[in-house]
Parts: C-alpha cells; structure tokens; sequence
C-alpha cells in the first residue's frame, strides 16, 4: 500500500503548485502556509490531509484534525479528502473535519466535573442581556465611577436632562457594547480579570481621563461570575474551557494527544492567540511535548475581521515567521482566477498600502500573487479580460454611479450572456440603494432597466434581512404594551431607525424621558422635527394598539414596517407558529414564547434556500457586502461608492458618547489589550486611538483586496465625486450630497493603469 501511495503522491504533486506541494510533502512537526487569493489552498490542504492519513496508517483511534471557521467549509472540504481516500483505495476514516468552536465544545463537554453543556450556550441574544445586566449590577456598585462618566470631559455638572441623557446612553449602548467587546478580547488575550486590574494600574495610562481599564477588569468578573452561577457558557468560554480542561488535566490532555496526530487548520489567519493554544495542545505528541504536528495555512492579506472580533493577522504572521526559522514556511503565490490586469492592481494595492503606511503596522504581508504556468490543470486560468479589465470611473454623483454601473453591466451581459457579475458594496445600506435604483429606475428618473432585460437583481441583505422579522416585531410589541420603559422605547426607535420609516436622531436623548418624548408638556423644551416624526410615528402604533387584539397588530405593526412580501410572509408564519401555543393570545402570556424564539435565533423566515448556492448564478447581479464575499468569485466585479470617507474612512465616536471627548474609548482599551497580547508597551488613551485608527485603516485596504480579488474578467471601480453621509441618507425624500475625495488608491491605481495599457493601446 506504501508504494501505492507514493507513487500517487508523485502523479499528485506534478499538478500541484508550489505550498501545494510542500503540504503533500509534510511528515511531522510545524508547517505554515501562506497562501494568495485563488491559490488553491483547499485543493492542498484536503490532498496532503489525504496523504498524510495515508502514509501514518490513521484510523477512529489516532485521527487527523481538519479545523475550520465555517459549517459550509468544513463540509466542504470533508468531501474532497474523501475522494482523495477513495483514489487511493482507502476506507474513508482516520479524519475528522470540524469547525474550531465545535471542537472545542466536544473537548470541554468529556472533561471530568466540567460544569456547561451545549443546552446551555448563550445565544447572541442573550449574550447582549447578559452584558447588560453586569453594567446594571456595576453602575449600582460604583456610584462614585458613574458619576465620573456622566460628567464627561464637561467642567460644571450637565444639567438634569442631560444626566438622565448620559446615564441611559452609559448603561443602556455605551457599557453594554464595552462588556462585550473586553468580554472577547481578553479571553482572547488569555487575560483573567485578576490579571487586566493589574494591568489597569500601569503608569503609562495613570493620565487617562476614565479608568476603563480597571472597569473592564470589573465588568469581566461581573460577567465571568454570572456564567458561573447560571452554568451557561458563551462561544469565547467554550475555547477558554476547553484550554483549561487540557492545562488543569495531565491525563485527559494525553488521552487527547494520543487520539489526535496532526491539526490542520485553515484560515489561520483568523486565529487568536487562545485558539492557537489549544490547537498546538491537541497537536503535540503525547511523548514527546518538543514535537507538534500542526499545518497551518491562510492569508494574512484577507485578514477583515479584526476591527470586531479579537482575530489579528500578526499572530498568523508570528507564526509563518517562526516556521520560516525552521524552513518549514512555504507561500501559494500562483492562482489562476483572475485575469493578469487584476493581478497587477492586487498587487499594486500591497505595495502602495505598505509604502503609503510605513510609519505604522504594515497592511500587508509581502507577498506578489503570480499567474500560473502554462500546463496548469484549473481549466480557464487566468482568463482574458474582458473590456480594459479594470476600469475606473468618477461619476459626478451616486445616482450617476448607479446609471453608469447599470449600463456597464448591460454590455457585459449583452457580450456575455451567462457571466455572473457581483456588485460589492461596504455598507448594507448602499447595496439597499443599488437595489432599489436597479429594480426601479423609472421612480428616480434614470435611463436603463437591468430586469426589463431578464435579469435578476439579488440583494443579499434584502434577503438575509427576513431573518430579523421577529427579533424587530417583537421589541416593537414589548414598547407598545410597555410605553414608558426607556430600554423598550430606545429598542423600539432603534428599528424604526434601521427599516428607515423614522429619521436617524439621538435615541438615547429620547428615550432617557418617555414621557416627555410621546407627550410633552408645555414647559418642556421644543422637540426637534425628527423627533416629531418619530413621535407621530409611535403614536400611531399606541393608537392601534387600543383597537386591534394581539394578531392583528403583528401584522399592523409589519405592514407599518415597510415589510416586502416575503417579510410579511415571514410575519405570518411567526403568527401561525405563536398561535399553536396552548397560552391564550395574550401579550403577558405569548412573550416569554416569542422571546424564546428570538434567544434561540432558530425561527426559519421564509424562502430561505441556501443562499450561498444563490450568490453566484448566470444572468444574476448579487449585491453584497465585500466582507461576505470572501471565498466567492464572479466573472464581473462592480465596485462603487469608493469616496474617501467610505474607505478607508475614519474611526469615530458615536453621537450618543461625545461626551466622554473625542475618541472611543472602546476601541481605546481594546487597543491596549491588543498592545499587551502582542507584548507591546501599554498606550495611553490617545496613542492606543492612533492605533487603533491605524489597525483599522490597515484592515480596510485588505478588504478592497478581497474585493479586487473577487473579479475574474472584469474588476469595475468608482468613486463619485458627490456622496451623502450614509448612516442617514434616505434617498426617497430630502437629503444631501456633498463634495467628497476619492479613496487615495485610486488616483494612484489610475496612473498605473495609465502604464500598464499604454502599450497595449500603442499596439492597435
């Protein structure tokens, strides 16, 4: 069998690409990869994981561990080791493929006296309830603290209202949000609250104007305790239990160590310093702890989730350089999805960025992707272009953009009838604007009409968005039976916000007093007309709420919503299913039902087919935002909007937390915990902002690369010339537009291009 297998691992690696290889080639120990967009990474990993299995003769007792961050790539690529076994004519065991968090929850859950179980994982749901009750318990402890943050950066005491204003805004969004997020960095960080409050007493933050570092130590253990005493646990707590259980455990550690001979992980470059951990715990050998078998393989070039969760591409990049010490680091550079002309502007993105960025943390890793050699097996690599290949325009205004990128796409289909084109977006709110202007381009007086073509428009947001219906319906019936809570009114308005049938204002202003916002009196100061508006609004639910029994005003409240059909749909079905229950049809009685449903986020809305499987068809335009569409790539990519202040953008601080001064002190002390974890000194507040804006200018342009990197044939860029700020734009009546730079690549890509295609103009 040995020879049968080498001499497949020989046919093998003469189709494989370099880091292909050397995965196919691994026997032991540490082996990092970095790898381009369209390199081929899956491909690599599921044949050397094949190999691997091979080779060591592995069965149900000692396995190999694939380690995704995905159900749908975990599935994927479980099916390609699986034929890779079945080429070689072996039973298809000796692996499992599972994502990181189930993983974990399997460790903790067979550990000795281990106290959680899957029943009672918290919701995100309920995570955010959870938080909120640890900053209800902390502000009644901490008086004195509170007080200090009430006040703010102003001299004298603001004025009552103003108090009642700050306080709600504190504990009802501010806080709440703080938890959360110190909640996941500092697991992250390994850091116990112990160990933060020590950390709160550094010299270097002694002048910071609040000390939230030291509240972050006391909210931690806040939350840590209520985890404890409710035996839940969270998502963060499922990893962190599972390192505990191996560290505080010799021999169910070994009883791991001698089911599992390698890990392989993919998306490495997501990882965090406690998944590391337990992935090199599973993976070192049970006799000798000097040997660890860990594949780990990613891209820190597409690293886009660090701004909101506790991954950071320099951990990936620690690792590939501690691998290159012991020449067992290895780069995919060559990918044959996208046609040469996107490779270039790709590439240019890096070494600008790193140029421009210098003086900070570099954007980028290093690293040119390559077109693939002639011979290549993937069919179609790097395909012609189609038109310039990359084109880039500056429409005079959004609306323009909307027409120009509409007519562009007609050519294209028109050429090509079953390419499949994708129009990428930074904000949900702009693909809602697209949709609109592309499904009704008559309402707005533009000159072109993509379905009239057949062609559909698919808002991916649009769609997804049906799975809020009762989380929104359900905070709009806790206001209208409950009017005079601050929590539900600011709920309530913050949907009203989100579906846009009220303009965006300070809800917290308006919450913080109930009563004077739905029926001021004369000595109360003048509201402003979007809190008229708001107020109208919420007087008509209460009327409705008078007349209509329970299930007529759902469906009331879903019409006054705005809902499209297929959310009134939605709403219906949330109707029949309530209406099941053996509770009378009573508020007081359905609630603790529908609130069940929201925590449990299982309500299915309808027509929900795999919309994965929808985001790449022919005669399809799929709006989506650039973050979700890593892993997918569309023969057209669309990509407008791209001002200045839309990306990079800039870090800001929200209306409601001005107060506090000019900078966000949340991203302020996960920046001196991202500082502490990387071993770097601890910043004061103003520093770790500057770090913070830093890290998230970095991780903007890796996500134009991932944009730019989605186009196979043509990669269409824009930037108007006249933009609206989009938090509040509602385009169907008043708003406007303002002068606006393009994001600073752009003029840069554009004199390139100008190089770049010269030639080939010279040549017709």
């Amino acid at each position: 069998m040995v020879n049968t297998v080498e001499s497949l691992v020989d046919d093998w690696s003469g189709q494989l690409r370099p880091g292909q290889r050397e995965i196919a080639q691994w026997r032991g120990g540490l082996l990092a990869v970095s790898a381009v967009p369209g390199a081929g990474k899956s491909h690599g990993m599921a044949v050397g994981a094949a190999i691997a299995i091979a080779r060591q003769r592995l069965n149900q007792q000692q396995q190999l561990v694939v380690v995704t961050y995905s159900r749908s790539a975990a599935a994927s690529i479980k099916v390609r080791i699986r034929h890779y076994l079945n080429q070689m004519g072996l039973p298809r065991t000796g692996f499992s493929v599972q994502t990181l968090h189930s993983l974990a929850l399997k460790i903790a859950m067979g550990a000795p006296n281990w106290r959680g179980s899957a029943e009672n994982l918290l919701s995100e749901y309920e995570q955010q309830r959870l938080c909120r009750r640890c900053v209800d318990q902390w502000a009644r402890s901490h008086p004195d603290q509170m007080q200090h943050l009430i006040q703010g950066m102003d001299t004298q005491p603001p004025i009552h209202s103003e108090q009642l204003t700050r306080r709600h805004a504190l504990i009802s969004s501010i806080l709440t949000s703080f938890t959360k997020t110190v909640v996941t960095s500092a697991r992250s960080a390994f850091l116990t609250p112990a160990e933060l409050r020590q950390l709160s007493h550094h010299p270097a933050i002694a002048a910071d104007p609040y000390p939230f570092l030291e509240i972050a130590a006391d909210l931690l253990e806040l939350y840590q305790h209520q985890l404890y005493e409710r035996e839940q646990i969270d998502y963060d707590e499922m990893i962190l239990a599972a390192v505990q259980c191996l560290d505080a455990n010799a021999s169910y550690r070994q009883e791991w160590q001698q089911r599992v001979y390698a890990v392989f992980e993919d998306e490495a470059q997501d990882s965090t310093p406690l998944q590391s951990r337990l992935l090199r715990l599973l993976a070192t050998d049970v006799m000798d702890d000097r040997i660890v078998n860990v594949v780990r393989v990613g891209d820190p070039n597409q690293a886009i989730n660090s701004t909101f969760t506790a991954a950071d591409p320099l951990f990936f990049n620690a690792f590939c350089d501690e691998c290159a010490q012991q020449n067992a680091f290895y780069t995919m550079t060559q990918a044959g999805r996208c046609t040469p002309l996107v490779i270039k502007a790709a590439n240019y993105l890096v070494e600008w960025a790193n140029h421009t960025y210098a003086q900070t943390e570099p954007p980028f890793r290093p690293q040119d992707i390559q077109p693939v050699p002639p011979g290549d097996p993937q069919p179609d690599a790097n395909p012609p272009a189609w038109g310039q290949g990359v084109e880039l325009v500056y429409p005079k205004t959004i609306f323009e953009t909307a027409h120009e990128l509409a007519v562009r796409i007609a050519r294209v289909f028109e050429a090509h009838p079953k390419a499949t084109v994708a129009i990428l977006v930074r904000q949900n709110k702009q693909g809602h604007f697209l949709a609109d202007l592309l499904r009704s381009p008559a309402d707005f007086g533009l000159n072109h009409n993509l379905p009239s073509l057949g062609i559909t428009i698919f808002d991916v947001a649009g769609v997804e968005r049906r799975s809020h219906v009762p989380e929104e319906l359900f905070h709009i019936l806790q206001f209208l039976y409950c009017p005079y809570s601050p929590d539900r009114v600011k709920n309530a308005l913050t949907v009203l916000v989100e579906r846009g049938v009220v303009p965006p204002q300070n809800l917290d202003r308006l919450a913080a007093q109930p009563e004077v916002f739905l029926y001021p009196g004369p000595l109360d100061p003048p509201a402003t007309a979007e809190a008229v508006q708001a107020q109208h609004f919420c007087h008509g639910l209460l009327q409705a709420r008078l007349q209509l029994s329970l299930f007529p005003l759902i469906a009331y409240c879903a019409q006054r919503l705005g809902y499209d059909a297929a959310e009134l749909a939605t709403t219906d079905r949330l109707i029949y299913y309530l209406s099941q229950s053996q509770e009378p049809q009573l508020w007081e009685r359905l609630a603790p039902i529908w609130q069940g449903i929201v925590a449990e986020n299982t309500f299915e809305p309808v027509d929900m087919e795999d919309l994965h499987s929808r985001y790449v068809r022919p005669a399809q335009v799929t709006i989506l935002t650039m973050h979700k569409a890593k892993g997918l790539d569309w023969d057209a990519v669309f990509v407008p909007f791209l001002q200045a202040k839309n990306l990079p953008g800039d870090l800001w601080v929200p209306a409601n937390a001005r107060f506090l001064g000019e900078v966000d002190f949340i991203a302020v002390t996960r920046a001196q915990i991202r500082a502490h974890s990387h071993g770097q000194p601890i910043p004061n507040y103003q520093e770790a902002w500057r770090n913070a804006a830093a890290a998230k200018t970095a991780e903007e342009y890796r996500l134009l690369y991932v944009a730019i990197t989605r186009a196979k044939r043509l990669l269409w860029l824009a930037a108007a010339q006249q933009a609206p700020f989009w938090p509040s734009f509602d385009w169907h009546h008043h708003y406007e537009l303002q002068p606006q730079a393009p994001c600073p690549f752009l003029p840069a890509l554009q004199q390139q291009l100008a190089k770049w295609l010269s030639p080939i103009r010279g040549d017709r």
